[in-house]
């Protein structure tokens, strides 16, 4: 009979491994939402249009790590599964298999910056100025997006082997010289020219660069997963099938709520620019604020892959419950902190009136959206694609995202010209109305299965 709670010693462990994972991923989502944070406060010291433009650009990055995101997420399930099997010869493969497919997404959006910019801007905004600054900066940043994808990879693989502060140095290492090229590149200190957004892009590129070349460095020492030539020659249909079984629903989700939350900017860059200078630096500090719940999700993902893996399934069951609860606790937290900081933020940015008082009311209403975002990001995004549960969260985005959240907002936007208040709350609404759907498909334990396969990795077809 499966016990109510786990025991002293066993919950003590929970909680030494949930740490070992949470706080060094916790901390490189930290870092990264810094690099875009520093960004945006260099670049709002200089002009509004150049935070907006950039802001607006940016986007065509965010999509891309949709897809390469839910390739990695999708393979990440399946990584645990076959680590807490023991089967490293099928860890090395999936690993390879996955770069391949990270690196086709990335030079695909790649090529759509580098030769498309003015194309793409103008999906988001009609402000000419805008899009002169935004293609501008999409020509200089484009060619990162070949690197980022597969350090995506490198950085998935650390983490399956415990190894998570390795990718919080190289983070650490990016992170401060991100801000000194910034620093440099966008003011023209010290008699470098001045390049303004440009700059931006230019120090992205230098950063993406170094920490791929860091990754591939230290996936050659020691007994680290390395991909090899035999490892990119590997192929298997039913390992493949099983890999989109998870990744499909995930791209689906990742689409649905990205598309849409890429909405928001197409939204706010038809309402001015103050709306969308506000929008942007409330969308970083969300992001700032949100990072210890994609730690934990992280670690639920990994902790529960590993022991669905070994078919623990009584021990998963009760580690899901501990997560459950772990997850109302940080929304609580990340609402508190959002509280606490958010009217420190505004202090940051040079802007009008007008943009001020829009950030204000923005960061109240972030303070419940990031309750809910937290508690959807645990359970969602960590427990259920732990056993395959992937196509929930598809669902569930697509109800409360494109059938509630972004007609409304558009109707507003497009059609009744409500206040841009009024707007952004109606469209970053989507989190809260996820909530009551969520416990009960979480007990209906659809999550609760082993991926992985009996036969030998080794064993696998080739091309």
């Amino acid at each position: 009979m499966l016990k109510r709670s786990i025991r002293p010693i066993e919950k003590n462990d929970f909680y030494k491994e949930l740490l070992s994972f949470a706080v060094p991923i916790g901390l490189q989502n930290l870092l990264v939402a810094l690099i875009g944070a520093s960004d945006a406060l260099m670049l709002g010291r200089l002009t509004q249009d150049a935070v907006s433009a950039v802001s607006l650009a940016n986007q065509i990055a965010f999509i891309m790590n949709l897809f390469s995101g839910a390739v990695v997420g999708g393979g990440g399930a399946l990584l645990a599964q076959y680590w807490g099997k023991g089967d490293r010869i099928m860890v090395k493969n999936l690993f390879c298999m996955l770069m391949k497919w990270a690196f086709g997404i990335s030079f695909v959006f790649s090529m759509l910056a580098l030769f498309t910019p003015e194309i793409l801007m103008r999906i988001y905004t009609p402000d000419a100025a805008l899009i002169e600054i935004g293609a501008s900066y999409l020509r200089a940043v484009g060619i990162s997006y070949l690197f980022s994808g597969i350090t995506q990879c490198y950085y998935l693989m650390m983490k399956l082997e415990g190894k998570a502060t390795r990718s919080v140095l190289i983070s650490v290492v990016t992170l401060i010289t991100d801000v000194v090229l910034d620093f440099f590149l966008i003011y023209g200190i010290a008699g470098v020219p001045k390049l303004g957004a440009n700059g931006s892009a230019y120090s992205t590129v230098a950063v993406e660069l170094v920490a791929l070349i860091w990754c591939i460095a230290q996936s050659h020492r020691g007994e680290s997963i390395r991909p090899d030539m035999q490892g990119f020659r590997w192929f298997s249909a039913d390992v493949t099938k099983d890999l989109f079984k998870i990744a499909l629903p995930m791209l689906g989700s990742s689409l649905a709520w990205g598309f849409g939350f890429s909405m928001h900017s197409l939204i706010m860059g038809h309402l001015g620019s103050d709306a969308t200078a506000a929008a942007s630096i409330a969308s970083v500090a969300q992001e700032l604020i949100t990072c210890i719940c994609k730690g934990i999700s992280a670690g639920a993902g990994i902790m529960l892959g590993k022991l669905l893996g070994q078919r623990l399934f009584d021990k998963a069951r009760e580690y899901g419950r501990k997560f459950c609860h772990i997850s109302f606790w940080t929304g609580g937290i990340h609402m508190a902190l959002l509280c606490i900081l958010g009217p420190v933020v505004t202090e940051f940015f040079t802007l009008s009136e007008t943009a001020k008082h829009y950030l204000v009311i923005m960061l109240i209403f972030s303070a419940f959206y990031v309750f809910a975002y937290s508690v959807n990001t645990v359970i969602v995004c960590g427990i259920f694609p732990a056993g395959g549960d992937a196509r929930y969260d598809a669902v569930s985005v697509f109800f409360a995202t494109w059938c509630f959240a972004l007609p409304l907002a558009l109707l507003g936007t497009f059609v009744f010209n409500w206040p841009v208040i009024v707007v952004y709350i109606l469209m970053c609404a989507d989190e809260i109305v996820k909530l009551p759907w969520l416990y009960p498909r979480y007990k209906k334990y659809l999550w609760l299965k082993n991926l992985t396969r009996e036969e030998h990795s080794g064993i696998a077809e080739a091309e």
